[in-house]
């Protein structure tokens, strides 16, 4: 049975252990804070892009480059987006899992796989298991930057353009709100213009465009593009997957921010409640200790007398 001095020691443990984690938190949810005001400024962007090329959709087929599937799929990069650091609950285990998940189906498909990493624990978790980025970065998942998402896009963009890589996949954590990280898987490369159009808006899109009207000195109107729309896109589409990786970047800082909260508040409230169970552990033995100390000098009394 542990001595009072045995659970004295363990309560002065946690208490420490107690305040680290709630000092954690209390740090994370100023991050929290900074993080999302960085996914707010980008968002605006993010949806006039996707809004731009959702319009340009449905102009009909196009032979932009980066839009055009190869015969065959063969060679595949995946990008895998987690942090440098851990104390995030599942954050980094859900991405990597995936992605270790995903390179077994393709490889039974007899398809070779790349990976390019944003993270340490990404780094460490591959290279334990004998893969070797064809990119990789660190030190920078909770500030990411701009020439960062340009190298994963230019990688990328070149890849396929000459035939290195057939499809490029994209795993991070999405942060749906402060207590609640998204698995996200995208299909990034080749780009399917159609994916930037939702499904309700197509008939509408597609009326507003080739509707008549009844007047007879109506005439139907054309979009053109300068100088044509595949060089439009060709031009486009780069700096679409430069957004879109930084997005992915600074999406994933945020919910790297929310899931360290949620953790070190899971942390600090149970080693509240665990000091609470040593707390009345302490006081039931102390109190134990004390009768029997009475108990001894009642007796030793009665014999004296």
């Amino acid at each position: 049975m542990a001595t009072l001095h045995d659970i004295e020691r363990r309560i002065a443990s946690v208490a420490s252990t107690r305040q680290i984690t709630h000092t954690m938190e209390m740090v994370s949810r100023t991050k929290i804070r900074r993080a999302q005001r960085k996914v707010d400024a980008a968002t605006p962007y993010a949806y006039a892009m996707e809004e731009l090329l959702g319009n340009l959709s449905i102009m009909g087929k196009t032979t932009a480059k980066l839009t055009i599937p190869h015969d065959e799929v063969k060679n595949v990069l995946i990008v895998c987006i987690v942090s440098d650091r851990g104390l995030a609950g599942a954050f980094n285990s859900n991405v990597l899992h995936r992605a270790e998940k995903i390179i077994k189906e393709r490889r039974a498909l007899e398809q070779e796989v790349k990976l390019a990493v944003c993270g340490k624990k990404g780094i460490s978790y591959f290279k334990f298991r004998g893969f070797k980025p064809v990119m990789a970065f660190r030190d920078l998942s909770a500030n990411p930057r701009a020439e960062q998402a340009e190298a994963l896009a230019d990688y990328a963009q070149e890849s396929f353009l000459a035939g290195e890589v057939d499809e490029v996949i994209c795993l991070f954590n999405h942060v749906k709100n402060a207590a609640e990280q998204v698995l996200t898987e995208d299909h990034v490369v080749p780009i399917n213009l159609e994916n930037f159009v939702p499904d309700e808006y197509w008939p509408s899109l597609k009326k507003a465009i080739t509707e008549t009207d009844d007047d007879p000195n109506y005439s139907e109107g054309m979009i053109e593009f300068e100088p044509d729309e595949t060089a439009v896109l060709d031009s486009l589409l780069p700096e679409y997957l430069s957004g879109y990786f930084f997005y992915a970047l600074i999406d994933s800082a945020s919910a790297e921010q929310s899931a360290r909260y949620a953790a070190m508040r899971n942390a600090t409230e149970n080693a509240d409640d665990m000091l609470d169970s040593l707390n009345q552990l302490h006081n039931r033995i102390r109190q134990g200790a004390i009768t029997t100390e009475i108990n001894e000098i009642v007796s030793g009394s009665d014999a004296a007398d």
